[in-house]
């Protein structure tokens, strides 16, 4: 198991760094010079003097040609430095530390309400399988579906303050036990949670017609003890997979939340780089990226012995 981890580590690195050679090439061939867009956001006519602006892009390094740039970048990455903010000055590390916790403490909240609420479902709807209860639940998965975040915060906010209007404002962040999570939370978990009913339903359905089950009704066993001994195990396998995938949803969904709800997340700190063309800040908000949905998946592989003995297997022969 250890060796197969170290195997994936190794194979991370040259992803990683494809991912960041693609983002940097974007960077450094789009959206234009970052130092000129801060001088035009500046008062006075400052925008308009090339000499001081050539000066500032040389102290920044900012006019080298690309891979000089690029290969001093993953060195400074490799000592642990990923520069400073061109819009503050700041350590990007330090703007970094201080959003991601609020990130990832709403998706891992997201990934445990959408495990705990769609499995359950999924199941019933299989369990009912053309029936009217089997038709609420999946409709009712279609609809979370189709609603977007960006659409679907700023309907429930207004919804909650339109029918109690005494309520507080849900704005801001005061960590995860506080009240103000509950919305942003539900409208994360929209998607991911309607992704994870329809898999669940599947995989349940798939599995009813094994010989295993029958055998057990067969014998009287009571349809829950059947449910939940011989048929969640099987079904958690590609369930487990799809909780996996879910993290890149969950990332893009986080910056419409973390804008509407005021959540000073990743989210927020991508739009405010890219509208600054802060590129230090967006090469360390991608790389973080690209790790947790790596992460994810590396988890998934190490959860598979554990629901299906048969990849245990699979996996020592690797």
């Amino acid at each position: 198991m250890l060796r197969y981890i170290a195997s994936r580590f190794l194979l991370w690195i040259p992803s990683v760094i494809l991912v960041m050679l693609g983002v940097y090439a974007l960077a450094f061939y789009g959206a234009g010079d970052p130092i000129k867009l801060i001088f035009l956001r500046a008062p006075g006519d400052v925008a308009y003097d090339p000499v001081r602006i050539e000066a500032i892009r040389e102290t920044a390094g900012l006019n080298r040609p690309f891979i000089e740039q690029f290969i001093s970048y993953i060195l400074n990455l490799a000592h642990g430095n990923f520069g400073n903010s061109l819009s503050s000055g700041r350590s990007v590390w330090a703007i970094i530390s201080a959003a991601a916790p609020v990130s990832m403490s709403l998706g891992l909240c997201a990934i445990v309400l959408t495990a705990v609420v769609a499995i359950p479902l999924g199941m019933i709807a299989a369990l009912n399988q053309n029936t009217r209860i089997d038709y609420a639940i999946l409709g009712s998965a279609l609809f979370l579906w189709a609603i977007p975040p960006y659409v679907a915060g700023p309907l429930l906010m207004v919804g909650l303050l339109v029918l109690l209007p005494n309520v507080p404002v849900p704005y801001g962040w005061g960590g995860i036990f506080d009240a103000r999570i509950i919305l942003p939370l539900i409208v994360l978990s929209f998607q991911p949670i309607a992704l994870i009913v329809r898999q669940t339903r599947a995989a349940v359905i798939e599995v009813l017609s094994e010989d295993f089950v029958r055998t057990a009704r067969a014998k009287g066993v009571p349809e829950t003890i059947v449910a939940i001994k011989h048929i969640l195990r099987p079904v958690l396998t590609p369930v487990v997979t799809q909780l996996g995938l879910i993290m890149i949803t969950i990332v893009n969904g986080a910056i419409f939340v973390e804008l509407v709800f005021g959540l000073p997340g990743l989210g927020r700190l991508t739009v405010s780089a890219l509208t600054d063309s802060d590129y230090p800040v967006i090469l360390a908000i991608t790389l973080i990226g690209s790790f947790l949905v790596m992460l994810s998946n590396l988890l998934v592989d190490v959860l598979y012995p554990l629901l299906d003995p048969r990849a245990a297997d699979t996996m020592k022969s690797r």
